[in-house]
């Protein structure tokens, strides 16, 4: 798998080219995504009517989406292995959870109710069609280990406790999911995920501006 790459509509765009889905339905919403995101984008900017409370609660939500998404990729190896570990022992996936995350911590920035409903419910609309579509590939790459991990993490929202690899593990052993190996630094950098952290700050300023150019109209 490749993470999703930064946008300023969903805040990400696809993540990896998946085979074709033989699904029409999965296969629109798998084109569609991008375009969708080109259109959101400029709406929320035109549309925005932010106070300084949420940019300050938006931004924080936002902050905690972004994080997810850093976290997650430091533990992507993308097509060598199934990652388990990290947010994935939590959910299958952590990046679109986090860019989810983040996409209301920006609506709620925008302080437009009704654009954070719209966001909301198209990116779950869009998204979760994706992810059915993209844990088919996954099956193909990862026949055997796959369908255990689908059977107990879940396809987006997050379980309560990790997946250890399907061994129970006492408090303070390390298990082996946990002996793949940690977040690495070099896999967050070569995914290129620092581009999310521009995108949200190029967001956010933008906001800011609009705020502030509205106060001096009044």
């Amino acid at each position: 798998m490749t993470p999703p790459q930064t946008n300023l509509l969903w805040c990400v765009t696809p993540m990896p080219q998946t085979a074709p889905n033989k699904n029409s339905f999965l296969s629109v919403m798998q084109r569609i995504r991008v375009p969708a995101g080109f259109i959101l984008g400029p709406l929320m900017i035109l549309s925005a009517k932010p106070t300084w409370s949420s940019i300050g609660v938006g931004g924080v939500t936002a902050c905690i989406g972004l994080a997810i998404r850093a976290w997650a990729s430091g533990h992507l190896r993308k097509n060598e292995r199934l990652a388990i570990t990290g947010p994935y022992a939590y959910t299958r996936n952590p990046l679109y959870l986090g860019t989810l995350v983040m996409g209301a911590g920006i609506a709620i920035c925008a302080g437009t109710l009704w654009f954070a409903v719209l966001f909301v419910s198209l990116y779950l609309i869009v998204y979760i069609s994706v992810m059915i579509a993209e844990a088919g590939t996954m099956r193909e790459l990862f026949p055997e280990s796959y369908e255990e991990y689908r059977r107990h993490v879940p396809l987006l929202f997050p379980r309560l406790t990790p997946w250890r690899g399907g061994a129970f593990v006492a408090f303070g052993e390390s298990s082996p999911a946990s002996q793949e190996g940690g977040f690495d630094l070099s896999r967050y950098l070569r995914h290129r995920e620092y581009r999310a952290a521009i995108g949200l700050a190029v967001v956010v300023t933008l906001l800011v501006m609009k705020l502030v150019l509205l106060g001096l109209k009044k």
